[in-house]
């Protein structure tokens, strides 16, 4: 759903995000395949260059995963003394319209994946034309190709040389960011998957397409 930037100001002011400094974010499960310490040791490595930066941690808990609860209170000890950090899950009332607000207000989304399917929300943020820096991993590039969308990294290291890259570089970052937008249009919505079905129709009855 689109949503004016006024409205995701709002949003992500009430649950204290400040807006006039530079906000990175990763949206995922607290789950060691996602990275999240990886995440945050990037973060503030761009930090040292950039003091003013946030870092939002989204992610959904679920009862019956303890190893999510594991991680989740590992990156809330790590980050205790860091304000500008802020972990965020659905059980503290961070549900699907501020993740859409997080994905349209942040300067770069992060998906540092060392494993990986479709990994969805890497084109939810691309269709809000939010450039990606996301691991080298699994299907990821297949929604980035090279020179659209964002970057992909394989290090901590270089996930950190491309944040700061994007947000220093807000033009090209939009760039990047708009290309995403018309590559996950082209492929991954619902217009696609319905041609691909009428091709297939007309395959097996015998017509041309």
């Amino acid at each position: 759903m689109d949503l004016p930037t006024s409205v995701c100001d709002r949003i992500l002011g009430w649950i204290g995000i400040n807006l006039d400094e530079p906000l990175v974010a990763q949206v995922s499960r607290f789950d060691p395949w996602k990275d999240p310490m990886g995440v945050l040791s990037a973060y503030r490595m761009v930090r040292a260059e950039i003091p003013t930066l946030q870092l939002a941690l989204v992610g959904s808990m679920a009862l019956d995963d303890p190893q999510g609860w594991d991680i989740y209170r590992q990156l809330a000890s790590a980050a205790e003394d860091d304000p500008r950090v802020h972990i965020f899950t659905n059980l503290t009332g961070v549900g699907n319209v501020e993740v859409n607000a997080f994905q349209r207000r942040a300067e770069v989304v992060i998906q540092k994946s060392i494993r990986e399917g479709f990994g969805l929300v890497v084109s939810e943020a691309l269709w809000k034309g939010t450039s990606v820096v996301a691991g080298k991993a699994g299907g990821l590039p297949l929604q980035m190709p090279v020179g659209i969308g964002g970057y992909l990294v394989e290090t901590i290291e270089g996930a950190a040389a491309r944040i700061l890259e994007l947000i220093r570089n807000p033009d090209e970052s939009h760039r990047l960011g708009e290309l995403g937008r018309e590559h996950v249009k082209q492929h991954f919505l619902l217009p696609r998957l319905i041609a691909d079905e009428l091709r297939l129709i007309a395959e097996v009855v015998g017509e041309r397409t």
